[in-house]
């Protein structure tokens, strides 16, 4: 069988340091750890240089990584935390916002006197680490982030006077103003671009959903949430956006790779899908952090990425740790970021990407990013999502306040379908 039982264990986090006691290192004993990565995650280099040192350095333990698509891995993930024919994988990645359904189950290991004592909690950027904790347990370890920024025309910057991208909201809105000239569209920002209005309902103090004694409800008719939709309408108003599809219809990339367009909201990978349609932009392309409502602070912006997690029915649990200790360590996360173009998973190892200008306008953002409400029934919300024509509606001249009341009741009831 892969799976072995451990020699020895030790009690606590620091027994586990002073002994040293991971599964075969006290003797010929040797246990495999099979860790489920996504595709495209970390590349076969990276995997390869961290087997090899981690191997080295835990000389008990052999890593078995089987790398997974995304398509369809919930399921398969769900079917991995219920086996209990000691073949799943040991550690998993899944992605940031999805742990709450995981958690739902039971299937999780709570990490949360690692993350206490050894991980550093407190510092983890909160759109990774607040999904992967409930209540006081910590079950998904951040991974990686990745978020929106600005992508710019420097050269219609220039042209029409802008002579530094914005740091504030009112910045913002009149240099868009200025760029909204000559036939240039200022801004291209789809009418239901969700994850972009999500930021600015946050930056005002508002949110999505909220919870009250376990029971969660839309929020979007607050007077916060209503102030963060007044800013989405002026700005989207600055270009030519259609305001009845999202920044998939058309794809966003292909019409700013047309050229008559300053500014779009978008990871900044997505920069290179523009000037592989465009060449002649390669070098005329920026990025600054989506700005906030004061200079000293960006926006906020909805935090993507991963988190590993550890299935409780693991019989290498020390190992599995172990692994996920080092992967989200400072060392190989650093690495990780600088291998792929990500934000590390703490706000004080951004200085690690600081040399690349996307990157590192993508690390000042997630510093205050946010993920959506944490519970297993959001996914219903999205499902149907009534975030996007609440969007059309306001941006077709209806009224915000009626409309937001609509949206918010249709969230209330997706997110109560299980009471």
């Amino acid at each position: 069988m892969r799976r072995r039982l451990l020699a020895f264990l030790c009690v606590s986090a620091s027994l586990l340091t002073a002994c040293g006691a991971l599964p075969g290192t006290g003797g010929d004993e040797r246990s495999t750890v099979t860790v489920w990565l996504m595709k495209d995650s970390a590349s076969p280099e990276f995997l390869a240089r961290f087997t090899k040192e981690f191997e080295h350095d835990h000389p008990g333990l052999d890593l078995d990584v089987r790398i997974q698509e995304w398509t369809g891995v919930g399921e398969k993930v769900q079917a991995a935390l219920t086996s209990d024919d000691g073949k799943g994988p040991d550690v998993i990645e899944v992605g940031n916002t999805q742990v709450p359904q995981y958690v739902e189950g039971g299937g999780l290991l709570d990490l949360t006197l690692e993350s206490a004592t050894r991980w550093g909690r407190d510092d983890w950027l909160p759109g990774l680490a607040d999904p992967g904790r409930e209540r006081f347990h910590q079950y998904g370890i951040p991974w990686y982030a990745a978020n929106r920024v600005v992508i710019y025309r420097k050269d219609l910057f220039e042209r029409a006077g802008v002579i530094a991208p914005p740091r504030t909201r009112a910045e913002w809105l009149a240099a868009t103003e200025k760029l909204n000239a000559h036939g240039d569209q200022g801004i291209y920002l789809a009418g239901q671009d969700w994850y972009t209005l999500a930021g600015f309902v946050w930056d005002e103090g508002g949110d999505l959903a909220t919870e009250t004694g376990g029971r969660w409800e839309g929020a979007l008719d607050t007077p916060a949430a209503l102030r963060g939709m007044d800013f989405y309408r002026r700005l989207q108003a600055l270009g030519e956006g259609p305001v009845g599809a999202d920044e998939e219809h058309p794809p966003q990339a292909g019409v700013f790779a047309g050229g008559k367009v300053a500014q779009i909201v978008a990871v900044p990978g997505l920069a290179r899908t523009v000037v592989a349609q465009n060449p002649a932009l390669r070098d005329r392309l920026g990025f600054f952090p989506v700005p906030g409502r004061s200079a000293g602070r960006p926006g906020a912006v909805f935090t993507g990425g991963s988190d590993l997690v550890v299935p409780r029915n693991t019989d290498v649990r020390e190992g599995a740790v172990a692994v996920v200790s080092a992967l989200t360590g400072a060392r190989w996360d650093t690495e990780l970021a600088r291998t792929m173009n990500y934000v590390p998973n703490k706000a004080k190892l951004a200085s690690a990407v600081a040399g690349e200008e996307g990157v590192a306008a993508m690390a000042a953002g997630a510093a205050h990013g946010r993920a959506t409400p944490s519970t297993p029934e959001w996914a219903a919300v999205e499902a149907d999502n009534p975030i996007k024509g609440y969007m059309t509606k306001v941006l077709t001249g209806s009224d915000p306040a009626t409309e937001a009341r609509r949206a918010s009741h249709r969230i209330t009831e997706a997110l109560t379908v299980a009471y």
